[in-house]
């Protein structure tokens, strides 16, 4: 079934079906793989990105409940990596085998708009979705406030 999904500011038509889980259309149709698969069953948050401005796992979301939505992966949040999310990881050094980030900085970057100068609770709430390997959580939690005040 043909699909238009606007992505990144961009549409694109998907001949898939479905059903089809929105993560792998994102990377292997359309080619966008900054966003991971973790676990598939939404409890990792690897695969986070942005539904209509919304954190959303999208290991678990049906390509066609997609349409009609603005969809944001991680190549989308910035060009340059300018983002204040993005400046703040990487001043702050959060990655370590990097794989769960981008799921990590776009949870942050949803959470910070709706919360733009979070508690230490509030950030570790927002954040306990998504899952890090490594366990770098006391640098993504510096990052945040560090994004924070940039104005993310």
């Amino acid at each position: 079934m043909k699909l238009t999904l606007n992505v990144n500011n961009t549409a694109h038509v998907v001949d898939v079906d479905p059903e089809t889980p929105l993560l792998w259309i994102l990377r292997e149709t359309i080619g966008l793989t900054g966003t991971k698969y973790g676990c598939g069953i939404a409890q990792c948050g690897a695969c986070t990105i942005h539904i209509d401005g919304q954190a959303t796992k999208s290991c678990s979301i049906p390509v066609a409940s997609a349409v009609g939505t603005q969809i944001t992966t991680i190549e989308g949040l910035s060009k340059d990596r300018s983002h204040p999310v993005q400046r703040a990881w990487i001043e702050h050094t959060v990655p370590q085998c990097g794989y769960c980030q981008s799921g990590q900085i776009m949870a942050a970057a949803a959470f910070l708009k709706s919360n733009p100068q979070p508690s230490d609770a509030q950030i570790d709430d927002a954040m306990a979705g998504n899952l890090c390997r490594c366990g770098t959580y006391v640098s993504i939690r510096a990052a945040i406030h560090a994004a924070a005040k940039l104005g993310s």
